[in-house]
């Protein structure tokens, strides 16, 4: 992440707040960011956060920031060369706490700008407090500088957010009477994002499954409108999506289905490849998508026995979340897919390959408020191309085993794709692994999570 703002009063000086000792020379606006009324954002994530402008999200106290400035300040001249473990501690418990409902990002090279969609005011301004205390606890060995570290955002403009300082007593004590009535009633308080059972340890650390709705009714299917289409070039495609199981393997249990996308060419029945398929249009890649996942849906209601899954791996273009019209078609049909297992999407990234790290950043982030987990799905995983996607905001990488090797040729494989790859996920997803066996062996090499393909 870049760390300078282009829309700084200064260029060449960090996003974030600004030392007290330049505050004659820097103006009104920023003497007002210097007070924490104005935070100045990072450039290359102002796209991330702009879609969360909503007035009316910020005046119900779901927008915040937590400021890292207290260690910034106490390491002083060595900020520098700790900043990064800093950083990378911070994001761990931001993952664990924030959970797959919220959204957090890194905005400068002190603020994290955290959304709690789903938490009142007050709950959020506690859980905000509740991490940078963690934080600050682990760096400095005690927390009493985090209460004037959280700031409630109440505008977003370009390259600033508007923020104030949160009441932490008011929010203490909010929390402090919701635990009170947990112990009167004998029931656990719900925490922002927790969840467990997911088969995902090494990405959802926290151990509360929070109560899920009952699974809808089945529907019939519905009425397919994005299959089958004229693609760009003139011929007719359409769409057809099957549900793989896919397994933890630490105990090779189920955590839900992937969906394999198919695309046909009508009049003659060919399968694109995957090559082939990527090489469409943005349109009709947006197409295909939508009719994976509206044919995903009709078939996890019909093959679901009644039993609500843990999840789902939904396969989405990265031309398609890229754009607009994209993110905006393709936000309630994953709503309601996420509706209809437990935990909650995965969406899995497709065509990465060559993406700028900036873009792949800017898309994950997009795509994460509503997904459990975000997946870069590589075509050709070879170590020069898992490395390239470090720092993109990816949780997960996915692949497919090739057909056909030998058990000697597969472990050589395994080696060089999956090992590298966990140095750049938590977690590793591997696609048609055969037989259990093979999928036990993955497990030396770092690997996660297995399908075993066609039965």
């Amino acid at each position: 992440m870049a760390e300078t703002a282009q829309t700084a009063i200064r260029r060449d000086e960090p996003a974030g707040a600004r030392p007290d000792s330049q505050a004659p020379e820097l103006g009104a606006q920023a003497l007002a960011q210097i007070s924490g009324a104005t935070r100045l954002v990072a450039a290359d994530t102002e796209m991330a956060i702009e879609r969360f402008s909503d007035p009316q999200l910020m005046a119900a106290g779901k927008v915040n920031l937590i400021s890292v400035e207290a260690v910034q300040s106490r390491f002083a001249n060595r900020w520098q060369l700790r900043k990064d473990q800093v950083f990378a501690f911070a994001e761990r418990v931001l993952e664990r706490g924030v959970g797959p409902t919220g959204f957090y990002l890194r905005v400068s090279d002190t603020d994290f700008f955290i959304v709690h969609p789903d938490l009142g005011r007050l709950a959020g301004q506690s859980a905000c407090l509740r991490y940078l205390r963690e934080i600050l606890t682990h760096f400095l060995g005690d927390a009493h500088m985090a209460d004037a570290g959280v700031l409630q955002v109440s505008r977003i403009s370009k390259g600033r957010l508007e923020a104030q300082p949160v009441d932490a007593a008011k929010a203490d004590a909010a929390e402090a009477s919701a635990e009170a009535g947990t112990a009167r009633t004998g029931q656990a308080a719900p925490q922002a994002g927790s969840v467990a059972g997911s088969g995902f340890d090494d990405d959802i650390e926290a151990v509360q499954l929070p109560p899920t709705k009952a699974a809808p009714a089945a529907s019939p299917s519905r009425l397919n409108q994005w299959t089958p289409f004229v693609a760009n070039d003139g011929r007719q495609l359409r769409i057809s999506a099957t549900l793989e199981p896919v397994y933890e393997l630490k105990g090779f249990t189920r955590i839900g289905f992937r969906m394999i996308r198919r695309v046909i060419v009508v009049a003659t029945g060919e399968e694109l490849t995957n090559q082939q398929a990527a090489a469409l249009s943005a349109g009709d890649l947006l197409k295909a998508d939508l009719a994976t996942i509206t044919r995903g849906i009709d078939r996890l209601k019909g093959e679901g026995g009644g039993e609500q899954q843990l999840s789902l791996i939904v396969p989405i273009s990265f031309s398609s979340l890229s754009s607009q019209r994209g993110r905006t078609e393709l936000t309630a049909p994953l709503k309601e897919a996420g509706g209809l297992v437990k935990l909650g999407v995965i969406c899995e990234i497709l065509d990465i390959e060559g993406v700028p790290g900036g873009a792949l950043l800017a898309a994950t982030s997009l795509v994460r408020p509503f997904s459990l987990l975000v997946v870069g799905r590589l075509a050709e995983p070879a170590p020069s191309s898992i490395a390239r996607l470090a720092g993109a905001g990816l949780q997960a990488l996915s692949f497919e085993c090739p057909k056909g090797l030998a058990d000697g040729e597969f472990l050589g494989w395994a080696h060089s794709t999956v090992v590298p790859a966990r140095k750049i996920a938590r977690s590793v997803l591997v696609y048609g692994a055969g037989t259990p066996q093979r999928a036990g062996a993955l497990i030396s090499f770092g690997a996660s999570h297995v399908s075993l393909g066609p039965s």
